[in-house]
């Protein structure tokens, strides 16, 4: 059984690489994937050897949540985060400018003992209230033997807070009368929590546009309906429908779930309603709905209204169903992911181990003079290390980009498909139902002696749609079951320079394996059953929503409508998002690579008297990790 599961508590990379590793160490569970942006797990598990309620005290174990109360609004629980969290930012910059106003002298409170007792009790209350998750989740973590951002604020933060009150009570007494300057670092304690909550709240903001797509179309079904019960209309909740009540739809309206019609008329037709399925098929032009029609949860009646017998309801309907397919989607991970998901797990210990050796170095070489130097330095290193970024590259791309394809009625399966789709550099598409529609209400007792275009129609921007496929370097190839002549001419209608007819399912699938025994990526589009063992087998499947559902099961790529400008759409948005996670990884590794020796105090060896202090290195680690959110969201733009 597979479940997509929202998860709460999560912060950074290490934090999604910790759930995941304790989900997939469980038993019963297949296989989990944890999305740090899209806040959930997408979890593969045996309902037989373990339970909902084991994961989620397995994952509050270490410090998180499971949210798998049905009645629990994952939304109204993140608003209410969201809210807590800007309180506690905007409250942790008051206690910042507080503690800069008295540690500056900004405000004379007449003796340096009295202003350092001030702020200690400033950065008290801000680590107290402000910062005091950061302490739990690390101690939580602590227990377990695992890390994560929240390690480091706590272990920075707590390091200035101890050394600062040392410093208040003891300072003269043990540096001054060696001739050793010595300060407090309260402001570095509360600048450090301030900056990270400024960052993370950014964050959020960022990575809630990253799942806008989501949300709309969540936002397509409707909450009530209208009930026929004999000769009473009754508008009820959508969770009492069930399957065969019979419903009553006036435009303007969504259809609440999935059926069927039983009567229709507008002031067009007496028999006829027309619905606008735009926001699933991406069709512009309202269809004809008569009695026996399907209409879909979502759609709108845009002229007449109609009653209909409720068909799938709930999780069973065709919007639910798209909606479940792009949330797991956008929490599958593609292949680089795993990479970073590794490193993440080691990266905390490994930046605590640089973290003491900056220290070491410090105090070994320039003696006990440079006590308050070392410490100041470790705890640079500490902040401005943050995975964040690392763990953020690649799934807000996967997440924007998905999102962005579902926006266009181009449905993907997961990660992998979308990181494919730049590759192919052959498309195997079928004919019929593919590139063309059959006309209604033909006489096929004289099929034979009607022109070809009276048999069927290429289907819209299908000649332009390969015509740049080609041109950007992808062969394509038709096939068809049809006799010579009618398939050259289609394939000449379509622009297609390579075609096959007289063709079976078999010959379909021995193509795409002739091409790739030839090093070819293999793109197949089709829409029938007599596709899917073609589809199947290529490095890429792409299956036409209007198509059986065989063939979309089957496939990695589904698109909803008959514009065939989806596919090199697809395959732009898989270039541009694969190119956004390469970007993105760049900048976050680059970020480190160069920060952390400059929080070390590298330039000191060079004879440059400047480093990182651990107030910058806070706003430094924030802003790269927003920056990594807001270059993903870039491609909501890209054309």
């Amino acid at each position: 059984m597979k479940q997509t599961i929202p998860v709460v508590g999560m912060a950074c990379a290490s934090c999604s690489a910790n759930v995941e590793r304790k989900l997939n160490s469980l038993e019963g569970i297949v296989s989990a994937s944890v999305s740090l942006p899209g806040r959930s797990a997408l979890i593969d598990y045996d309902p037989d050897r373990i339970s909902l309620e084991t994961m989620k005290a397995e994952i509050n174990g270490i410090g998180y949540d499971l949210i798998i109360d049905k009645d629990t609004s994952v939304t109204e629980l993140e608003k209410r985060e969201y809210t807590l969290l800007k309180r506690k930012t905007v409250l942790s910059w008051l206690f910042s400018i507080a503690v800069m106003c008295v540690s500056m002298r900004w405000i004379d409170l007449g003796s340096r003992a009295i202003a350092n007792q001030v702020s200690l009790l400033i950065a008290l209350a801000n680590m107290l209230y402000c910062g005091h998750h950061f302490y739990v989740s690390a101690w939580k973590q602590l227990r377990h033997g695992a890390a994560n951002m929240d390690t480091l604020v706590a272990l920075s933060t707590g390091i200035s807070f101890l050394f600062s009150v040392f410093n208040t009570f003891w300072g003269d007494a043990v540096w001054a009368s060696r001739g050793i300057a010595w300060h407090t670092y309260f402001d570095a304690a509360v600048m450090i929590i301030t900056f990270v909550l400024t960052g993370r709240l950014l964050e959020e903001r960022a990575k809630d546009g990253t799942a806008s797509s989501i949300r709309q179309m969540m936002g397509m079904a409707p909450k009530t309906a209208h009930v026929v019960d004999g000769d009473r209309i009754e508008e009820v909740p959508i969770s009492t429908i069930e399957v065969g009540d019979v419903l009553e739809v006036r435009p303007g309206e969504k259809v609440p779930v999935d059926g069927e019609i039983i009567s229709a008329e507008s002031f067009m037709t007496a028999d006829a309603a027309y619905v606008d399925e735009s926001m699933i098929t991406g069709e512009p032009t309202p269809a004809e709905k008569r009695k026996g029609s399907k209409v879909l949860a979502g759609t709108i009646p845009s002229q007449g209204k109609f009653r209909m017998r409720a068909r799938q309801i709930g999780e069973d309907t065709a919007l639910a169903q798209i909606i479940r397919m792009v949330q797991e989607a956008q929490g599958s991970k593609a292949p680089v992911q795993r990479i970073v998901d590794k490193a993440a797990l080691v990266f905390v210990p490994v930046v605590t181990g640089i973290a003491l050796v900056t220290f070491l170095l410090w105090w070994i070489i320039g003696g006990s003079a440079f006590l308050p130097q070392a410490i100041i330095s470790a705890v640079a290193v500490l902040v401005i290390a943050c995975p964040c970024a690392m763990g953020l590259a690649t799934p807000t791309a996967l997440m924007v980009g998905i999102g962005k394809a579902a926006q266009k009625q181009i449905l993907i399966k997961d990660a992998s498909a979308l990181e494919s789709l730049r590759k192919m550099d052959v498309l195997v598409t079928d004919k019929t139902g593919t590139l063309t529609v059959p006309n209604q209400n033909i006489d096929f007792t004289k099929a034979d002696n009607l022109p070809l275009e009276t048999r069927e129609q290429l289907k819209p921007n299908a000649r332009e749609a390969m015509e740049e496929l080609q041109r950007n370097g992808v062969e394509v190839y038709m096939m068809s079951g049809d006799k010579e002549e009618a398939a050259r001419y289609w394939a000449e209608k379509a622009g297609i320079r390579h075609y096959y007819s007289h063709v079976l399912p078999q010959d379909k699938e021995n193509l795409v394996r002739h091409l790739q025994t030839e090093g070819k990526r293999v793109a197949m589009v089709g829409d029938g059953i007599n596709d899917t063992q073609a589809l199947a087998l290529a490095d890429v499947s792409i299956a036409i929503g209007r198509g059986t559902d065989v063939a979309m099961d089957v496939a990695q790529v589904t698109l909803m409508g008959d514009d065939l400008s989806a596919i090199p759409e697809a395959v732009r948005l898989s270039r541009n998002t694969v190119r956004m996670i390469w970007e993105n990884l760049f900048w976050a590794f680059i970020y480190n690579i160069v920060c952390i020796p400059l929080a070390a105090g590298l330039p000191y060896v060079f004879g440059i008297s400047w480093q990182i202090t651990p107030s910058w290195a806070s706003a430094l680690m924030a802003f790269s990790s927003v920056s990594v959110v807001l270059n993903s969201l870039r491609l909501r733009w890209m054309k």
